[in-house]
This record gives C-alpha cells, sequence and structure tokens, in this order.
C-alpha cells in the first residue's frame, strides 16, 4: 500500500496524539475508540476509488442513505455565486449528502468545513479547512478570501461543529457571522438550506458529559461522530432549500451576527 494510499484511511490512534499529544492516551482506550468509531468499517467505505463529487454519491449508494429533496427550483441556475448557509445536525452524512447534491445540481463547489469531514480524506477535493494550525493557521484568512472570490458555490456550516441539544431541542449552536462578511463583500447571494435529521442519542448524552457537567475545552464530542456516521446507514433525511438571499440585503440596519442569526432563523422555519 503507498503511503498516498495510507493517508487516505481513518486512523483514530493518530488523531488522538494530534489532539492530545503521542503518548497522552493510553492503549486501551484507544483500542475501545477504535471500535467504537468501527474504524475497520470507515476504512472500508474508504476504499471505494472515487474522490470528491463522485466519492459522494458512492457513498451514500453503499451505505444504503436516501435523501429527499426540496426547494431546488427556489434557487436558479444562472450564474449567480450562492454560498449555501446549512444547519449542520449530523456532523458528516449531511455534508457529504449536500456536496453530491450542489455538485450535481448547481455546479462546482467548496465547503469550509472544521470537524470531522476532514477526516474523509476523498472528499478533501472539496474542502477548504478551516481549523488549520501552525504556519497554515496563518494562511486561513486568505484562503478563505480566496474561497469566497472564486466561481465556485460554497457550502457553510455557520455553526461549525455538529448540532447539540440546547434547551431540551436538537438545534445548531450560534452561527458565526463570517459566511455574512464574506458574501457581502464578493457579492455572494446566501442560500438557507434545512438538512432534517438527528444523531444518536449517545451523542447529545457524551456532549452533555464531556461539555456541560467536566466543562473539557476539547471538542471530544467530535470522536463520537464516526460512531454516528456509521448509525446513519439505511436512512432516509431530507434537505430543503430555499430561496437566495442577495448580498445586498444584509444591509447596515443589523450587525453581521445578528444578519448571521436572522438566517440561523430562516433555516430553521423551512
Amino acid at each position: 500500500m503507498t503511503a498516498d494510499n495510507q493517508d487516505r484511511f481513518l486512523d483514530i490512534e493518530k488523531i488522538i496524539s494530534s489532539k492530545f499529544g503521542e503518548g497522552k492516551v493510553s492503549k486501551p482506550v484507544v483500542r475501545f475508540f477504535k471500535r467504537f468509531i468501527h474504524q475497520d468499517w470507515m476504512n472500508e467505505m474508504l476504499k471505494m476509488p472515487s474522490d470528491g463529487a463522485d466519492f459522494c454519491d458512492d457513498l451514500l449508494q453503499r451505505m444504503d442513505v436516501k435523501i429527499e429533496v426540496e426547494g431546488l427550483e427556489n434557487v436558479p441556475v444562472d450564474g449567480t455565486r450562492y454560498c449555501f448557509a446549512s444547519n449542520h445536525p449530523l456532523g458528516a452524512v449531511d455534508g457529504i449528502a449536500l456536496c453530491s447534491l450542489i455538485t450535481r445540481n448547481f455546479g462546482p463547489m467548496k465547503m469550509l468545513v472544521n470537524d470531522f469531514l476532514l477526516y474523509i480524506k476523498p472528499i478533501a477535493p472539496l474542502c477548504v479547512p478551516i481549523n488549520k494550525v501552525g504556519s497554515q493557521a496563518r494562511n486561513l484568512p486568505q484562503m478563505i478570501d480566496e474561497a469566497y472570490r472564486s466561481d465556485n458555490h460554497l457550502l457553510m456550516f455557520p455553526s461549525g461543529s455538529a448540532s447539540r441539544r440546547v434547551k431540551g431541542k436538537i438545534q445548531d449552536l450560534p452561527w458565526t457571522k463570517t459566511f455574512i462578511t464574506k458574501s457581502v463583500e464578493t457579492d455572494r447571494a446566501v442560500v438557507p438550506v434545512h438538512f432534517v435529521g438527528r444523531n444518536p442519542g449517545r451523542f447529545y448524552r457524551a456532549d452533555w458529559f464531556f461539555r456541560k457537567f467536566l466543562k473539557l475545552k476539547f471538542n471530544i464530542p467530535m470522536l463520537f461522530l464516526p460512531d454516528a456516521f456509521y448509525h446513519a446507514q439505511h436512512k432516509t433525511f431530507r434537505v430543503i432549500f430555499g430561496e437566495p438571499i442577495p448580498a445586498a440585503s444584509f444591509d447596515r440596519s443589523r450587525k453581521p451576527a445578528e444578519w448571521a442569526a436572522w438566517v440561523r432563523e430562516k433555516v430553521y422555519q423551512l
């Protein structure tokens, strides 16, 4: 197996080491997480030779995931560059499904992403990773700017992480304002997208325990996303596209963060 092929596969030991430091987590804990995230199953999925949108299509088919789509007629295919702003209920399958839908219906796209999707190497051609570290972090503003100024459509998850249970309801954390400010700056219409779905209950219980009870800053629930990904097999999800919002709509009557909250509300109203 070549080094390139090896890089394609998921290695939970490397992921944990990159987050906590080499040798900081015991071997039994690493073995537990390898079983818990279904590493062998995940790597079977990653053996498929396709990349980009083709991989997204192949993966959804192999997982027997079906997507019911509403509102495609709301989004004209007329040369307009769109920023698709979606809620993020699942943390993986939603991104893969939307990459497929946007590419097939509207043309080339890039997804700005900073969670588990970064570890699914075959979709790397579609991704602009936004949690780079070290020297790469210094180039992040330029990378984001280039993505917004490109001819590609963009897919954003403005919450920055998978939805959580907030006040008893599964929903995104507050949305960041970047997609508003950059869309205005580069004259991109924003398309609200509502992805209807939820992760297994233990994902939300883990989030409560590690983030709320233990008050750990590290995003421990991210380690539960592969398990949620596994349990998305044989399920049907619904995606609703709203009408594009012209960049000029985001005027000075509200602050960018307030506009972001307004679009978030629009998404959940779809």
